[in-house]
């Protein structure tokens, strides 16, 4: 910086000042950015999530990977499911708990016999459901490893005419997979 004598001109003690306020701002800006740094990370975005998850397939949606990677993190560490204040009206996404047998898919509920009582266990721990215009439109439903799979409503089957078939194709085998019904018989 150079100094202005008293006999120069106003513009040189005003290029002063700048220079000063410059010099600070340039010392500012570090402890800003570690300041900002220092603050928590805003959750992931509700609408980006909610978007994703009623894709076809969320994976194939380079953009969608992180949020949803993320998004099933925080799920598993107890985080709140993060909300889309644009949605509009009957659009929303909302998580809940599995609870076997009632909140699980049939293939993939277990049953495990114990002394006492049957138990229920359910393969994913939750699901995130996506609703549009008041109906179900998906529930995705993950493990703590971050697998999903996806349940689409016969109504988003139809809007989207593709879709990633690993539920379907997993009921279709369970279904195939159980014993055959008891024979009926004649007269009952």
């Amino acid at each position: 910086m150079s100094a202005c004598t008293r006999g120069e001109p106003r513009c040189c003690r005003s290029a002063q000042r700048i220079s000063r306020t410059a010099y600070s701002a340039a010392l500012a800006l570090p402890f800003a950015a570690l300041l900002a740094a220092s603050t928590p990370a805003r959750a992931v975005d509700g609408c980006l999530v909610m978007l994703c998850l009623a894709a076809p397939s969320w994976r194939a949606i380079p953009q969608c990977v992180p949020p949803i990677r993320q998004l099933l993190r925080d799920l598993a560490r107890g985080k709140l499911f993060p909300t889309c204040n644009m949605a509009g009206g009957g659009n929303t996404a909302s998580h809940a708990w599995a609870a076997a047998p009632d909140d699980c898919p049939p293939q993939y509920t277990r049953l495990i016999e114990t002394e006492s009582k049957p138990i229920h266990t359910c393969d994913y721990v939750g699901s995130v459901t996506v609703s549009f215009h008041g109906s179900v439109f998906s529930r995705t439903w993950w493990m703590f490893d971050g697998d999903t799979v996806t349940e689409f409503s016969p109504a988003a089957k139809a809007q989207l005419g593709h879709w990633d078939t690993r539920f379907d194709d997993e009921y279709i085998a369970w279904r195939a997979a159980l014993p055959p019904p008891p024979p009926v018989e004649p007269g009952n």
